[in-house]
């Protein structure tokens, strides 16, 4: 099955003459002899552009997200082909109506004239694993404008070979390559994988979407859709119509009084909200995913869509994600080799002084350059050469947050060429750190923990009393020889008992 799926890749490569656009971008020239020989005089009308999303296309909802995420990088791809390939953020070509109304009668049993009072039969999006129709509700259920999100059928099938497929790709890269152990290619697709399947249970969406609103509840920054519990199944999703202009289109943002640099800076501030606070953020933030409000008092608010992939951090990882990006913004580049090393992410034998000059190398001259003249794309490649130099090892579990990273990057070059990325996220750093290792951190922890010393506190006696039950019945030796660390115990036990005490009356008084 898998050489079949690969057959077909090359199959559907060689079609739209993909060739042709290796031999036009491949550096070394050494492939050029032989696509020319399987070129064979073939002739294509379409500019290589739009063969290019074809190709993705055709391929199903893996290569699109693939090209989904390649859009947005306007410095590091002809701007035909960056146009061309933000087409598959929204515009995939739909499913036939009456595979829509199958999968409407198959969730509720009922055919959609049952379920709206009103459906749209005419998608307003279209994406690689589901698409959107806007409809209103019944009288009886509030007669509400909506947006009902309809799972594509059989996806589970080509999904599944498209994955066995990478799998084994990243299984050949590990014996082969010389980075492929380090860079884990086998877990970074199973890290992939897990997202790609929660993206085809719309519960699980509903879930994701449920999390962030309430996360963002009252925010002046964002606007999450709610959702109809009621309606929502694995296949269909039902939530409010979000009304507003799509962030690609600045044009009309610029009309409608929004300020591009505010929406910049708001969206930076979003980001690192979501992923420093919370430990929770959406993680498929490409243009075609994200509206802006202009009517009313939500003007000029993010207003978020499609909650299909989410990615989530520890305590652990946000600290120390923290700790490399404040390091970071300092130019504290020893700052963010002890870090590496600390985490683990480095070998213990790593020279920190050679880390740190390598890592500033790289790192110095892009600060206080605004974001156009900065090519992220460049960096992350003289970065990733460092890594390699360094032994320093690839965290699949932050794959999601990297992606999620270039997406912002895209939309804030979008809005304001002229942000500086360093200034807006600094002291939203620095007020987190504080917050997490400062006197407030040290109260929120004793509040969190006051319940359970509740509990605890009068168990200590009794527990005591057991304690000396239990020595009791033992030899007289060894009682003699307990005797006096009972007796410190006994002092230490009720220091404690004291010092709980006065923590637990601060904790009530404060």
């Amino acid at each position: 099955m898998r050489f079949l799926r690969l057959a077909k890749i090359f199959s559907v490569a060689y079609r739209h003459g993909i060739d042709e656009l290796i031999v036009e971008h491949e550096p070394t020239g050494r492939l050029a002899p032989l696509f020319r020989f399987l070129h064979l005089g073939r002739r294509k009308e379409q500019s290589g552009a739009v063969r290019f999303r074809l190709f993705l296309e055709e391929l199903g909802p893996i290569f699109v997200k693939f090209g989904q995420v390649l859009s947005t990088r306007r410095d590091l791809l002809p701007l035909d082909i960056a146009d061309e390939l933000a087409k598959l953020q929204d515009r995939v070509p739909p499913f036939p109506t009456e595979q829509v109304h199958g999968q409407i009668e198959a969730a509720y049993g009922r055919p959609a004239n049952e379920v709206f009072a009103e459906f749209d039969e005419t998608p307003v999006a279209s994406a690689s694993v589901a698409q959107v129709h806007f409809a209103r509700l019944r009288p009886e259920d509030g007669g509400h404008e909506v947006a009902v999100k309809i799972l594509r059928p059989d996806m589970e099938g080509v999904i599944a070979h498209d994955l066995a497929l990478l799998d084994t790709l990243a299984g050949v890269l590990e014996k082969v390559w010389t980075d492929g152990k380090r860079l884990k290619p086998r877990e970074v697709v199973a890290e992939f994988a897990k997202y790609l399947y929660d993206e085809l249970d719309l519960m699980r969406e509903a879930a994701n979407a449920s999390q962030l609103r309430r996360n963002f509840k009252d925010s002046k920054l964002l606007l999450v859709p709610e959702v109809y519990w009621d309606l929502c199944t694995t296949t269909v999703m039902v939530m409010d119509r979000m009304h507003g202009i799509p962030i690609s289109q600045n044009d009309a943002l610029v009309a409608a009084g929004i300020d591009l640099s505010e929406l910049s800076r708001a969206g930076v501030e979003i980001f690192f909200t979501q992923v420093f606070r919370d430990g929770f953020f959406h993680a498929d933030m490409h243009p075609g995913n994200i509206f802006v409000a202009i009517d009313g008092e939500n003007k000029g608010k993010y207003i978020a869509l499609d909650f299909g992939i989410v990615g989530t951090l520890t305590d652990v990882d946000k600290n120390y994600l923290a700790q490399n990006f404040l390091s970071f913004f300092r130019r504290d580049y020893k700052g963010v080799a002890t870090a590496h090393v600390e985490a683990g992410w480095a070998p213990p034998d790593t020279r920190v002084d050679e880390f740190e000059a390598a890592i500033r190398a790289v790192c110095e001259p892009i600060f206080d350059r605004p974001l156009h003249e900065i090519s992220f794309g460049k960096v992350l490649l003289r970065l990733f050469q460092t890594s390699r130099r360094f032994n320093i090892e690839i965290q699949p579990q932050l794959v999601m947050l990297q992606k999620t990273l270039l997406n912002i990057e895209g939309l804030g070059r979008q809005l304001d060429p002229n942000l500086d990325l360093w200034t807006t996220a600094k002291p939203f750093l620095e007020r987190w750190m504080s917050e997490q290792l400062g006197w407030r951190a040290m109260l929120r922890g004793l509040q969190q923990e006051s319940p359970h010393w509740a509990r605890t506190l009068p168990q200590l006696p009794r527990l005591m009393h057991q304690a000396l039950q239990r020595e009791k019945k033992a030899e007289l030796a060894p009682i003699l020889a307990e005797l006096a660390a009972t007796q410190r115990l006994q002092n230490r036990l009720l220091g404690l008992i004291a010092l709980l005490l006065l923590a637990f009356l601060a904790i009530q008084y404060f």
